[in-house]
């Protein structure tokens, strides 16, 4: 058997996904003309509590529009050191938009009022201008973590209070929202801006949208265009992400239950050091050699990522069934012999 553990982005649209493709109603979306993209925004628009949503090609671009939007060169950004904003969109906070980004050291990437207060800047001329906070909800380096409500809640409070603008990075956001027992409307007027992805879990096989009110949107739609964002028919892409959201959302719980089995089993395993507390759907755990451990693991037909010299990832998804857990947590125990 093999079961790729890699990443949650290796799902595969189902046949139904498909056929909703293939049925979708089309128009020319940098006209405004796409019916099916028109009713994805307004869909996640709604259910997240903004005035309107832009589709965007990837979370990356979606994040860095947000941030381009939000500031202008010689601001600043800040947000934790294990976020995706800071360690894997290749410094587009910097290329893009001019701007400097000011690092905390989070519980597992999520920061804290007391953190970020902190990292504020006085206004004097040798400073860059603090302008946006952004988290991101779950923290992928920080093994799935989930920010509560009450944190998020006193994030955006600090953040009003102080005149900063409050992006949420919500790459695996249904992950969170699953986790805490809520549904998106939880999270209504807490965020300036937030984009949500329909990759990764909810099995889409591309896409974020980013939301916000209308003023901020028509500017990010701009800013799409001069990025290379603006598409054609992108009804056909759309549909993808509509149908992952009537259909894929409930089942990630499924995700989270298999990541745990996963994670328990390890615990029970001499050879592993530590693992991380396991809330959704990500199992980061420590070892003595991170890519001799991941190799024996290929050998065994089990693919993971290896995170840094001693730490593994492993990620449960739509396509991950029990069978798969079951042979993953026998062969785990099988890996280093006494």
């Amino acid at each position: 058997m093999k079961v790729d553990l890699r990443s949650d982005t290796l799902t595969q649209p189902d046949a139904g996904m498909r056929e909703a493709m293939l049925r979708a109603p089309l128009g020319d979306d940098v006209f405004g003309e796409d019916p099916t993209v028109i009713k994805l925004e307004t869909t996640l628009a709604t259910l997240f509590g903004f005035e309107a949503g832009l589709f965007c090609p990837s979370g990356t671009m979606a994040n860095q529009i947000a941030i381009k939007t939000h500031t202008q060169p010689l601001d600043e950004i800040i947000c934790d050191k294990l976020s995706h904003i800071y360690n894997y969109e290749t410094g587009g906070w910097a290329f893009h938009s001019g701007v400097s980004v000011r690092l905390t050291e989070g519980a597992r990437g999520k920061m804290s009022v007391e953190q970020v207060e902190e990292l504020l800047l006085p206004d004097y001329d040798w400073y860059p201008n603090t302008r946006l906070v952004t988290i991101e909800n779950t923290v992928n380096k920080g093994g799935g973590s989930v920010y509560t409500l009450d944190e998020m809640r006193a994030l955006s409070d600090f953040c009003k209070a102080k005149g900063l603008a409050f992006h949420l990075d919500g790459a695996r956001i249904f992950n969170a929202l699953t986790a805490l027992g809520h549904g998106p409307d939880a999270l209504h007027g807490l965020f300036h801006s937030a984009s949500v992805c329909l990759s990764k879990g909810l099995g889409a096989p591309v896409g974020s949208v980013l939301l916000g009110g209308a003023a901020f949107i028509k500017r990010a739609r701009k800013i799409r265009k001069a990025m290379g964002g603006g598409m054609r028919q992108s009804g056909i892409l759309a549909a993808a992400g509509l149908y992952a959201l009537e259909n894929n959302v409930k089942r990630l719980a499924d995700d989270h239950r298999r990541a745990k089995r996963i994670a328990e089993t390890l615990r029970r395993c001499p050879w592993v050091k530590e693992v991380m507390p396991t809330e959704t759907n990500i199992v980061i755990f420590t070892v003595q050699d991170a890519q001799e451990t991941t190799a024996r693991l290929a050998g065994a037909g089990i693919l993971v990522s290896p995170f840094s010299p001693i730490h593994i990832r492993m990620v449960t998804y739509l396509h991950i069934t029990d069978d798969m857990v079951g042979y993953v947590t026998e062969k785990l125990q099988e890996l280093y012999p006494a």
